[in-house]
Order: structure tokens, then sequence, then C-alpha cells
């Protein structure tokens, strides 16, 4: 899966790039000018952690402050957690027991879940937050393409700049394998501070029990942080926390979808 070369400028790479990420995302490669049109959701004086710009997320040179980055991501997406990643998404959604009216995507990526998020529940307030410019720029390309308003703003996930309990619902989808453990947990630290009382929070990531007998599949998509992720359990993160009603469910091949509400 190592995108270190650069295929996308590679002539003779072309047809097949533009097979496995679709013709559409290879001419916005070529045709947008990703540096300007991203710059609109870069936050002032905004300093990327070294956990963060260090790293070669899935071979890319970069990672996600490639503008490759996005217009790949869906399709590495696609093979990495399998069979379905689309209804493994909506297999999260449905473990939604309330009607919430603002709710945050962290590490929303490309918005695959914030998408689905919002046509789950139409009347609420959407926001989804990303690190990457580039992929937020990709997420809102592919909001307007589907005729849905949502709020997309560059900041941490683990020190959001949002007040105290402000969303009724928190989704994290595929973001704790990249992420130290120690930023995985401060991470949830926020979506405590974040959540209402009474609020859930959503997690789809990779199945951390398997996850430990597959370092080839780690090896394979470039993971950085996905051995001390799977090593750990996200369900202890939570009720250590203050989570109750935590339950994990596996779903797919390598993935679990854990939930937990703030119930104080």
């Amino acid at each position: 899966m190592a995108i270190d070369n650069n295929p996308l400028l590679l002539s003779c790479l072309r047809p097949l790039v533009g097979l496995l990420i679709g013709q559409e995302n290879l001419r916005l490669y070529d045709n947008l000018d990703w540096e300007q049109t991203s710059n609109r959701f870069s936050a002032n004086d905004f300093t990327y952690p070294e956990y963060y710009s260090s790293k070669n997320f899935h071979g890319i040179q970069g990672g996600y402050l490639n503008s490759i980055a996005p217009v790949t991501y869906d399709a590495v997406a696609r093979f990495a957690a399998p069979p379905n990643e689309t209804k493994l998404r909506q297999q999260a959604i449905s473990t939604i027991k309330n009607q919430p009216q603002r709710i945050l995507d962290l590490g929303c990526g490309t918005g695959s879940s914030t998408l689905l998020l919002k046509q789950a529940f139409p009347e609420a307030e959407v926001i989804g937050l990303d690190i990457s410019p580039y992929m937020l720029l990709m997420a809102e390309y592919k909001a307007t393409k589907a005729n849905l308003t949502i709020s997309w703003q560059q900041g941490l996930a683990e020190a959001t700049n949002f007040p105290e309990s402000e969303f009724d619902l928190i989704s994290v989808a595929f973001l704790f394998h990249e992420t130290p453990v120690h930023i995985s947990q401060a991470t949830l630290q926020e979506c405590w501070r974040l959540l209402k009382p009474g609020g859930q929070i959503i997690i789809l990531d990779g199945n951390q029990k398997r996850l430990r007998h597959t370092d080839w599949l780690i090896e394979l998509f470039h993971e950085p942080y996905s051995q001390v992720y799977a090593a750990e359990c996200v369900d202890i993160w939570l009720k250590d926390l203050g989570f109750k009603q935590i339950k994990t469910s596996y779903v797919g091949w390598i993935s679990q979808i854990t939930t937990g509400f703030k119930i104080e």
C-alpha cells in the first residue's frame, strides 16, 4: 500500500490509480489547487503535533498533510475495513440511542461517517473536526455533492475549543489506531468534557483483540500506532473516565464498535 514515490504522478500507473480511487478523485487531484483551496480550513497559528506531522500514514510521505491523502483515503479504508466499510459505519450509527441535536465527528477525515450522521439525523447540527485541511476540503466536497449542510473545522481531537457539555453525541471513527495511546486517552477525556449529561459516544475502529495477532496487516497498511493501540482496551479507557453502559461489539473482519454514555 506504500505510495512513497507518488504514483499519482507516474503516467504509467495512472490508469491503475484511476481504477482504484476513481476517475473523479484523480481529476480532483490533478485540477485542484490543494494548497490554496485548503487554506480556508487552516486555523491561525495552528501547530501540527509531532505525533501527526512526523509519520507517513498509509505509506504516504507526510501522511495526511499531503494532498494525495484525501483522494486515496476512501479507497484505502475500503480495503482496510472489510467486508463493507460503509456498512460498518452505518452499524456504528445504528447503536445511537437518543435523538441528538448537536453531533461532533472527531477525526472526521474525508467525512464518510459525518455524512452518514447528517443523513441519519437531518435536523441535527453536525460538525466534523480534523487536523488536516486537505481532508476537510475533500469532506466538504463530498458533503456539497450530497447536498448536506455540515460545519467543517480544523482542530485537535484531544484539545478542541468547544465549550463544555456542548454535544449530545460524539463519533470517533478509525482514529485511535492512528494516534499514540496517550493522545487517544486524552481525546476520550475531551469527549467526556464535551458531552452533555446523558450524551453518548460511539467509537468505530480496529478490532483490538484480532489486531494483536495480525502484525502483517499493520505493516501492509503502514500504520505507525496500530500495534500499541491493539495492545490496549478501549472499554477500560472509557470505564476509567467514568463512562457507563459500555459495550463493544466485533463487526466485519477486523473492526469493533464501542459505545458508552456520560452518566454522572
